[in-house]
């Protein structure tokens, strides 16, 4: 991969190089607009109906932790190794080729799979203001507008970003405010029922199924928290990112935290166990119950922007997979080529290919089939949290048999090696989990071919192929 040494992102970008055009708060949104998405608005009613309102809230500070933990893991990666591709790059260079290349197939196909439905599911919210409108011509204005934003540059990319994630931030934030004055009495419920408290998490008992069932959502609940690391993907985009690419993380994950956390208590809460699901959001069903004026056509603007922001970084993501795998020289060149803006333009337009493929799916697939695909899209993220963990183990260890010191990172993850292998331990368990849950088993009979086709794909097509001695990073000084 190449390096990147000048930061100011006025200067035009060179052929194969990204421009660094991204400040601080273009990464924090980024994550964040990754993140807010379908997992927290229709999964989380799936996971109180499987494991309670009290299994539900505990499933959630697990899957923090996990993510906090990554999230360090990946912070010494990056900062080490600021580059587009993130990664799948330090995969292939401190695991295997082969690993690389299917984490970033892996984590490709997560992307824009999602984008399909994301967009389909934009085209059903228009459709209640517009009802005489065709779905696909929301879809088409839709795909459009979420290609120009990424086409256009990188900055205009962010920004568009930047707002749409603004406008869910404040709306997350009204909604933690107004549920928790509806569980306290505040806020009187419509239906004139006192105010739950927190009658709901113990109605059933603290964990109405046992424990099983946390261990069956974990992968649910890190689907719900997948995104956060597109700061490893922009990390090769950023300014300063020695500077930038910590404070965001810590950043993102603290707000992730307080935001999650803060509304499952509420959703938990205010949701009955045996109401809960996923055919309607939970966040409707609350608004519902809290009796707001005109709270249909808020929140659904507000899934709205969800969506549009949720697909805005898919797509971003899914092409700067595609490019780093054409630049690792594992895909034709093309996806490699970049316009004089520093858009990987054909690599992107591909990408926006496979979102449109995933629409049908979509448009016909009942609520059991959502949870399954919930699940495979889980599954590869989960897979991918397990290659950052691994590499940034291997990463250490190649770093001090170097003859570096430690001091000469500029970010170096606390409590190693506890963080990483933690890290690891906890996504496998989340997979493991997979298996004793009928309705998300497909996951693994699904992901698990398709890793073995990934590696197969690459020992077949890169066997003649030399491959390079991992490098050694040069910018860790």
């Amino acid at each position: 991969m190449p390096q990147h040494t000048t930061p100011t992102p006025e200067i035009p970008a060179q052929s194969g190089t990204f421009k660094r055009a991204m400040k601080a708060r273009h990464l924090i949104m980024l994550s964040l607009g990754g993140v807010i998405g379908t997992g927290l608005f229709f999964n989380t009613g799936y996971i109180i109906s499987t494991t309670g309102a009290a299994g539900t809230l505990l499933s959630y500070l697990i899957g923090a932790v996990v993510v906090y933990l990554v999230m360090l893991s990946l912070g010494e990666l990056s900062v080490a190794m600021p580059e587009t591709g993130a990664f799948h790059v330090y995969a292939s260079r401190y695991l295997s080729p082969a690993t690389g290349y299917t984490v970033a197939w892996l984590y490709w196909l997560t992307w824009t799979v999602a984008l399909g439905s994301s967009l389909t599911a934009a085209g059903f919210c228009m459709q209640y203001w517009f009802p005489t409108v065709p779905v696909w011509v929301w879809c088409l204005v839709f795909c459009v507008l979420i290609f120009v934003l990424n086409v256009i540059s990188t900055r205009f990319f962010a920004e568009g970003e930047f707002w749409f994630s603004v406008i869910k931030v404040i709306t997350i934030l009204a909604f933690i405010i107004l549920g928790a004055g509806a569980m306290i009495g505040v806020i009187p419920l419509k239906d004139g029922t006192p105010a739950p408290l927190l009658t709901n998490l113990t109605a059933h008992g603290w964990f109405p199924f046992g424990g099983l069932p946390i261990l069956m959502t974990m992968v649910a609940v890190n689907f719900a928290f997948s995104g956060t690391e597109l700061i490893g993907i922009a990390a090769g985009e950023t300014e300063n990112p020695h500077k930038v690419v910590p404070l965001a993380i810590r950043t993102t994950v603290v707000r992730l935290i307080v935001f999650f956390v803060g509304t499952v208590l509420v959703l938990a809460a205010l949701i009955p166990m045996e109401q809960a699901g996923i055919v309607k959001s939970p966040f409707v069903q609350v608004f519902e119950r809290i009796g707001i004026p005109y709270a249909a056509d808020i929140f659904n603007f507000v899934i709205l922007t969800a969506i549009l922001s949720a697909a805005n970084s898919g797509l971003y993501a899914s092409g700067r997979m595609l490019w780093s795998l054409s630049n690792e020289k594992t895909l034709p060149a093309c996806f490699a080529r970049l316009t004089r803006r520093g858009i990987p333009l054909i690599a992107i337009s591909v990408s926006m290919l496979g979102g449109l493929l995933a629409l049908a799916s979509s448009i016909v697939a009942p609520d059991t089939v959502y949870v399954a695909l919930s699940a495979i899209s889980g599954f590869a993220v989960v897979a991918v949290w397990l290659s950052i963990c691994a590499s940034h183990i291997a990463f250490r260890r190649h770093h001090l048999r170097s003859g570096r010191s430690l001091s000469a990172l500029n970010y170096r993850a606390p409590w190693f090696p506890f963080t990483p292998i933690a890290g690891f331990l906890l996504c496998l368990l989340a997979c493991v989990g997979l298996a004793f849950d009928p309705a998300q088993r497909i996951a693994l009979w699904c992901g698990l071919p398709f890793v073995a086709v990934c590696y197969a794909a690459y020992y077949f097509t890169q066997r003649q192929q030399t491959r390079q001695l991992p490098e050694e990073v040069n910018n860790v000084t």
